[in-house]
């Protein structure tokens, strides 16, 4: 798992959306990147349960008595 305290990667796609600017934005524009992000944290959230299902799954089948 990353290290919060080690820097961001210069692509960091999280970086460079947290950094432009909001202001040029209509309202529409803002309530649509909303709606983007929204859709991709259901989409993050989804990918942790399956990883942390599966790796209960895996540590259970692996598990010594």
């Amino acid at each position: 798992m990353d290290d919060d305290n080690e820097p961001r990667r210069r692509d960091d796609i999280v970086a460079t959306l947290t950094r432009q600017p909001l202001d040029p934005l209509s309202v529409d524009e803002l309530n649509d990147r909303i709606a983007v992000l929204e859709e991709e944290i259901e989409r993050t959230r989804a990918r942790i349960a399956f990883a942390t299902s599966h790796k209960a799954s895996a540590d259970a089948l692996f598990k010594k008595s």
